[in-house]
């Protein structure tokens, strides 16, 4: 698949949005941190390239999804929308329909949503911020759940993770994936596979658990 790189945008945006806009994934839980969203800006691009869509848009898109999350976790992706679309600034590279499209398409990222993203733009978003590879989603549940959820013991913990698990990528979960060129519906698949196997599962939950004790204590 070809990549879009960041190198493609608009220097005087792409400055503005690595000054004012990414590093305020700094003060955000491990799991929403400027890893994250340094990924779903890359993987949002790289989608992009097969659609006929403007760069630009997909990267500020990508890079303000979860902005939101300043508020809390509960209207992150409303809350979101809502910075994008009240960022003056934006109007240097937009128009008020883009900046309408864009916030629309941030608003139409969160996975647990009842409707399909109104435009490819949200669908590209949506796919990007879905990275499936098990190790990773098990860590980042683990992070959240230390971050969330402190009082919780090793089995408590253990137990959120397998129902975050089960509810959002289990066989009848609510995970929707978007688009086809992305390699999201054969990871899923391997990741179902993972769940269905306790043993296996558990361990990558041990050795996450416990490198994040240890990374917190260090």
């Amino acid at each position: 698949m070809k990549t879009q790189k960041t190198d493609t945008i608009t220097p005087s945006l792409k400055s503005y949005v690595e000054e004012q806009i990414i590093p305020r994934y700094r003060d955000f839980d491990r799991a929403h941190n400027l890893d994250h969203v340094r990924t779903v800006i890359d993987r949002s691009l790289m989608l992009a390239a097969c659609y006929d869509v403007e760069p630009d848009m997909v990267y500020t898109i990508a890079a303000y999804h979860d902005t939101g999350l300043v508020n809390g976790r509960e209207n992150h992706h409303l809350d979101a929308g809502r910075i994008l679309e009240a960022d003056t600034m934006l109007r240097q590279w937009f128009s008020q329909e883009q900046i309408h499209t864009m916030c629309e398409a941030v608003e139409d990222h969160r996975a647990s949503a009842k409707h399909a993203p109104r435009s490819i733009y949200g669908r590209i978003v949506a796919e990007a911020d879905r990275v499936i590879d098990p190790e990773t989603i098990i860590r980042r549940t683990v992070q959240y759940g230390l971050a969330h959820y402190p009082t919780l013991d090793r089995e408590g913990h253990y137990a959120r993770c397998m129902e975050h698990l089960q509810q959002k990528y289990a066989e009848g979960g609510y995970l929707q994936l978007w688009i086809e060129e992305s390699e999201n519906a054969r990871r899923l698949e391997e990741l179902r596979q993972i769940i269905r196997e306790p043993q296996r599962i558990r361990r990558i939950f041990d050795e996450a658990f416990d490198r994040e004790n240890i990374e917190n204590i260090g």
